[in-house]
Parts: C-alpha cells; structure tokens; sequence
C-alpha cells in the first residue's frame, strides 16, 4: 500500500483550520497535507446550483465508500443514488421538506443491507440465523456510516458540498416503499450533493473543545461542564455570520432530547425496524 507523505508542518495553515473549526484558541501543529485540509474545512453544505453530478464523480464517491473499512469483511451496506424529482420529492416529504433536498441534483441515501448477505446464504442453502440479532443490523449501519463518510471526504476534495440527511428516519417505511427496498434493507440516512451555490458560501461550523471529548484513560464526566459557556458563544457568532437562528447548544441539546414530539416520529423506530425485515433479537 501507498501512502502520500506527509508535505512540510504548515504552521499557519493548521492554525487557520483551528481556528474555523474551534475558535476558542485550540491550535495544531504537526505535519499537513490536502486530505487534512480536506477533512478539517468539512462544512455542510444546504445551497447548490442546478448543474447534476457528473457520473463519474458518483463512480469515485462510491470507490471511495467502498475503500472504507467494513466489519469482517461484509460489505452489509448499499447506497441508492436518487435524481429522480419525483422521488426526491416524496422522500423530502418525509424529511420536512428541505431546502437542500430541493436544491441538490444528487441525493444518495445510505442503506444497511442485510438483504445480499441473507441472499448468498440461501443460494448457499445455509442459515443465515447471525442476521437476526442486534449486533448484525449494528454492523450493517456501522458500516453504512463509515462508507458515506469517506464518500463525503471524496467529494469535498473535488469541490462538491455536501449534507448529511438524518430526516429520513422520520418515516423509513415510506422512504422504503419510495426506493422499493426489500426486508433486511434499512434507510439509515441521507447525503445531499452538489455544486455549493458561491452566492450562499457556507462556513465551517465550530465544534466542542478537545478537552471535551477526549478523555484519557478514565472517562470523566464533568470533562465538558467548565467549557460550554465558550462553546454557547462561539456557535452563536457562527450562527449571526450564516443568518441561521440563534440558539444557545446546551438549549438545542435538552430541546432535541426533552421529549418524545422532538424524535419527529423516530420513537417508534424500533418497530418499524423489525417491520422492515430486522428481527433484532
């Protein structure tokens, strides 16, 4: 295997790229190159101009999601590239109709599929009875997620925006009657794509502080506590720069979580889990 070097430590630019994604003093050094740049200008993207993707754009995202890594080897994940209007429309229905979903020529929406290995096992006239627990339909979203997120490192570095799309998970057995999926295949969520629309230029949003999310050998639960005060203000100066809604993180976190209306119809994901063909014993 052939891996690019890293190019001499860009001390500046490593300090531009902490500073977009923090903005509370957090630096970096060490060694730079354009797959960290890559990943560390990651902004979502929910403004595009109408020109489709390119074909064989798709062909590099999806290499690129099948170079992720995949538990055993199973490959338990497909994607459905959708520029059907129609479709979309009926899928941007479950998800509240986006403005992204409108705009994007491209909509791939991410599967764990657990039909194709239930298939070679039966073509094998072998049980397939490991398919049928919690840690099988874990596996197969596992892997779903690891592949789009090289997917969307992919086309970033190709100047493509991107957004994931967790809405559909509002009604997966409308998305699936949509996308005509079979039992064992479950819509975990979708990405949008497209060319980012220069007059709405999208910014990278700031994150938690490091000393919040990592934790060294023991897991510290107040870790987090003495620093969301500067995280409140950093994301509220993101959210005046891009028109968004102010809204303090601490209040959005208790809002999505406080009450069973906030899953917007996700409370009953279990179920519908099982419906679709996952038995999750």
């Amino acid at each position: 295997m052939t891996l690019s070097a890293p190019v001499t430590p860009d001390h500046n630019r490593l300090t531009t790229l902490a500073a977009s994604r923090y903005r509370n003093g957090q630096t970096l050094s060490g060694p730079w190159n354009e797959a960290l740049e890559a990943i560390l200008s990651h902004r979502s993207v929910r403004d595009y101009r109408p020109q489709a993707v390119p074909a064989d754009v798709i062909d590099i995202a999806v290499a690129a999601a099948q170079s992720a890594a995949s538990s055993s080897n199973l490959q338990a994940w497909s994607v459905i590239a959708v520029e059907d209007k129609d479709i979309k429309e009926k899928l941007n229905a479950v998800a509240g109709n986006q403005r992204q979903i409108t705009q994007a020529p491209l909509l791939l929406v991410w599967l764990a599929d657990l039909a194709r290995p239930r298939s070679i096992a039966e073509e094998q006239d072998g049980p397939a009875e490991g398919l049928d627990y919690v840690e099988s339909f874990l596996l197969g979203v596992i892997d779903a997620a690891l592949a789009a997120q090289n997917a969307v490192v992919a086309l970033e570095s190709l100047g493509f925006g991107t957004c994931y799309i967790g809405a559909i998970r509002n009604d997966p057995e409308a998305v699936s009657q949509a996308l005509g999926l079979p039992d064992g295949v479950f819509p975990v969520f979708g990405l949008t794509v497209g060319y980012p629309d220069p007059a709405r230029p999208a910014d990278v949003k700031p994150r938690l502080a490091q000393a919040a999310v990592v934790h060294r050998n023991r897991y510290d639960p107040s870790a987090h506590r003495a620093l969301l005060g500067d995280y409140n203000q950093a994301l509220s100066t993101f959210q005046a720069e891009q028109s968004m809604p102010r809204i303090d993180w601490t209040e959005q976190v208790g809002k999505r979580i406080g009450t069973v209306a906030a899953l917007n119809g996700r409370h009953v994901l279990k179920g519908v889990i099982r419906k679709l063909g996952f038995p999750l014993k």
